[in-house]
């Protein structure tokens, strides 16, 4: 049994989604490498070749693999398939880019989302908007796995000595073409990885409200997130967006403000260690997952917290 991780980066650094993607590989078996693919990303391998009890870190350094094209990643992994029985991605906007690609390449049945290893064919996802878990058990020689990174604890990235091999690409599928990236810049940690979201909703009524989240955000070194109704609304970008069709987050703190907690939400952020829900109506359904709940009008709640924390 062998297992190849596909690896995230930034030209810079590791997905933290990476390392939780490892963590789930460990849980499959110990023989285990990581593929690095980009341009300009020897310094990724290095850094890669840190994580503890790796074999190898595979580095295919070209210009195809710039923008991640789903087209030219999947048609590299097909490529080395033949030599492991576990692909295995992080379950982000990345990986299920070409994960599925990689599963009808080969075809074979993709995995998607797992949160919990069984064993090296048995897996527990959920469905159902995470309100039921499912377990699956495939008999693929091939197993193509996605991974809800936040369902695992990181791995370590230090101690490790893996050696780097260079391997060639397998060109330009000329299939598809980047274009441009639009992306937003903020100082705040990223959404998924960060420890503290305060995310607020329809409740909050205009985009120009969530300036109140922005500040206690800064405050408490916190993401700011939104739900699909606020996205919707125009209040906010798509990235804010928390839930089943946008982003799952797990952190320690979980700030709810003015969100109903439609299912779609909870599905993506009910595994927060703690959840504040902070609504007006004592009956929302965010209240029940909630730790704690705040029954008070966000525009006085919010001023009054941001006032306390100073």
């Amino acid at each position: 049994m062998s297992i190849l991780v596909i690896a995230e980066h930034d030209s810079s650094n590791l997905s933290a989604a990476t390392l939780n993607t490892i963590t789930a590989a460990k849980q499959i078996g110990s023989n285990i490498d990581l593929l690095v693919l980009g341009n300009n990303c020897q310094e990724i391998g290095k850094q890669a070749s840190q994580i503890p009890n790796i074999n190898s870190i595979l580095v295919a350094d070209a210009e195809e693999y710039k923008n991640f094209i789903a087209e030219n990643v999947s048609s590299l992994i097909v490529s080395l398939a033949q030599n492991y029985t576990h692909l295995i991605a992080p379950s982000s906007t990345t990986g299920k880019n070409f994960m599925p690609r990689v599963a009808a390449l080969l075809d074979v049945m993709q995995i998607s989302d797992i949160i919990k290893v069984i064993d090296d064919a048995t897996f527990q996802r959920p469905i159902y908007a995470g309100n039921a878990l499912c377990t699956v058990k495939s008999s693929d020689a091939k197993k193509i796995i996605t991974v809800r990174s936040t369902a695992f604890e990181a791995c370590d990235n230090k101690g490790g000595n893996a050696e780097i091999k260079s391997i060639d690409g397998t060109g330009e599928t000329n299939k598809s073409h980047y274009i441009k990236s639009e992306l937003s810049s903020s100082e705040r940690p990223e959404l998924t990885s960060a420890k503290i979201v305060i995310s607020g909703g329809r409740g909050m009524q205009d985009g120009s409200n969530f300036e109140m989240l922005e500040k206690v955000a800064d405050k408490l070194g916190a993401a700011v997130g939104a739900s699909r109704a606020a996205v919707d609304a125009g209040f906010v970008p798509n990235d804010y967006q928390v839930g089943q069709t946008g982003k799952v987050v797990a952190p320690e703190l979980y700030i709810a403000v003015g969100i109903s907690g439609a299912i779609q939400h909870l599905a993506g952020m009910k595994d927060s260690k703690v959840i504040v829900a902070i609504n007006k109506d004592e009956d929302a359904p965010i209240f029940q997952v909630a730790d704690y709940g705040i029954v008070t009008d966000l525009f006085d709640a919010i001023p009054e917290l941001d006032a306390k924390i100073g």
